[in-house]
């Protein structure tokens, strides 16, 4: 006890003579620092760097732009959708490859629990009635779909119908008077010209981005809704669906991939032309589905080497066909069709998209060194019909390569770049584990052995240089007669985002 007290003590002794020291060092300004009151001078500039009289134009397009931004916004929407999807509880300890090869009954019991996932989008109103466009990918296999209004309201959308080959779905919701945007003619539209892409990347709602259209015409997933317009406006996950809008504030396009290493924006994204969007609405409307008209040939370009190289060559004729019905024959060279002139088989399939059905339309075509006109009327595509295409640079008979029965066992499966991917059959039940749109079909991606490359284990291929791929002997079918030299372009649709990979020659 009388220890205690003498430590006790000492504390006392201690505490005093540091305050006591604080406190002298106080008043004598050893501690000037805590009791400092002067305020430092400053002045602030007051003069613009630049005189606003020497950047007139600048300020106008500042204005100008501020105008364009604020007409399209209130017609822009955050598309959000809910599904409920089964999750285990626990971590199992797996490598992720063998939880999507174990037996799925497995894991439905008392480990696992019903979760709400939630995913985001874009889409454009583009209707007085609340139509509104966006991604097939953006609500296909979803519980519920809402839609963020520019002024802070939540509706519930209803699907009035959606296509998956051309990546469009057309939503509804009942507020009347809804601000909607025109639809421009994308036909027009040329490298270069300025452009707004606008909606919701990564849930950052009324994000606009700016650049201009870099490309026309690139590979869209081999429909026949016309091709892709290329911008370099940033385009990031959540922006699908939506708009890509000229100077006037016309849609010109629907947004809906991206090229990319990191996932995000590097400069290279792609839109639904508007011509090809406003047919595809159009027809969703009043049938219910999208209408595809066809031709009925087996044709592909002139190709160099020829004295004019525009237009397209028929190679076949399908039977009773509108082709057959205008008494096409195999070798004519089709130089306009509906008068406009066709230079590319991809011209030719989007002018065909683009017509009424059953509308007679004039095809001019050159036979023999004699150009004749020819009339038929555009039908609606057979459920088993499939447009087929031959690249122009392919011999008409198939090399020994391009036959698999007649290539020794050694032969390699992968052409270049493809030696390092390794890929597997895509099952209904993976597909189910991965969480992907019903409409996806192509292989898995199961191993990558090339570090820099952009591909990703359970990546699924769906294309490759516009090639449907369906399964794994198909998929080493086509790569089996590529050049390994050249540079390749993959469709491929990783969880609910669909993008195009470039693969190079190493």
């Amino acid at each position: 006890m009388k220890n205690l007290l003498k430590f006790l003590l000492f504390v006392l002794l201690v505490s005093a003579a540091i305050a006591g020291l604080y406190d002298y060092r106080l008043k004598h300004g050893g501690l000037k620092f805590l009791a400092q009151t002067t305020a430092d001078k400053y002045t602030l500039s007051t003069a613009a760097s630049v005189d606003p009289k020497e950047v007139v134009g600048l300020e106008n397009l500042n204005r100008e732009r501020r105008a364009l931004v604020s007409s399209i916004l209130p017609a822009v929407v955050s598309v959000k959708t809910s599904k409920k999807v089964v999750s285990p509880r626990r971590s199992y300890g797996l490598d992720p490859s063998e939880f999507y090869n174990r037996n799925p009954r497995q894991f439905r019991n008392q480990d696992e629990e019903e979760m709400v996932q939630n995913s985001l989008g874009s889409g454009v109103i583009v209707s007085a009635e609340g139509h509104i466009i966006t991604n097939n990918h953006v609500i296909d296999q979803v519980d519920q779909i809402e839609v963020l209004l520019s002024d802070g309201r939540t509706k519930k959308a209803r699907l009035v119908g959606a296509d998956a080959t051309v990546d469009l779905a057309v939503l509804k919701i009942d507020e009347p008077g809804l601000k909607s945007l025109k639809f421009g003619d994308s036909d027009s539209v040329q490298a270069g010209d300025f452009v707004l892409a606008i909606g919701n990347p990564f849930g950052f709602e009324e994000t606009v981005t700016d650049g201009i259209i870099s490309s026309k015409g690139r590979p869209n997933r081999v429909d026949g809704f016309g091709d892709y317009l290329q911008t370099n406006a940033a385009i990031n996950p959540g922006n699908s669906g939506g708009p890509l809008v000229n100077l006037r504030g016309e849609i010109i396009g629907i947004n809906t991939a991206i090229i990319s290493k990191s996932g995000g924006s590097q400069g290279i994204g792609f839109a639904i032309p508007s011509n090809s969007v406003r047919t595809a609405l159009e027809s969703l409307l009043k049938n219910g589905r999208i209408i595809r008209g066809y031709l009925g040939i087996l044709s592909r370009n002139v190709g160099p080497g020829a004295k004019e190289t525009d237009g397209v060559v028929v190679d076949d004729v399908v039977p009773d066909s509108p082709a057959d019905e205008a008494q096409m024959r195999k070798g004519d060279v089709i130089r306009k069709f509906n008068g406009h002139e066709v230079k590319t088989f991809k011209e030719l399939r989007t002018f065909i998209s683009q017509v009424e059905l059953n509308k007679k339309v004039e095809v001019e075509v050159t036979r023999n060194g004699k150009t004749f006109k020819l009339t038929t009327a555009i039908k609606e595509q057979p459920v088993d019909y499939k447009t087929t295409r031959i690249n122009p640079r392919e011999s008409p008979t198939p090399s020994r390569r391009q036959t698999p029965a007649e290539e020794p066992e050694d032969q390699p499966d992968e052409a270049g770049a493809f030696g390092s991917i390794e890929v597997g059959e895509l099952t209904q039940d993976m597909a189910r584990r991965l969480d992907l749109p019903k409409s996806v079909r192509g292989v898995m991606v199961t191993k990558v052995n090339d570090e820099e490359s952009e591909l990703r284990t359970g990546d699924v291929i769906e294309e490759v240089n516009q090639q449907p791929v369906t399964s794994v002997a198909e998929y080493k079918r086509i790569v089996s007669s590529l050049d390994p030299n050249e540079t390749q372009v993959l469709s491929v649709c990783r969880h609910r985002t669909r993008s195009f990979v470039v693969l190079r020659p190493k």
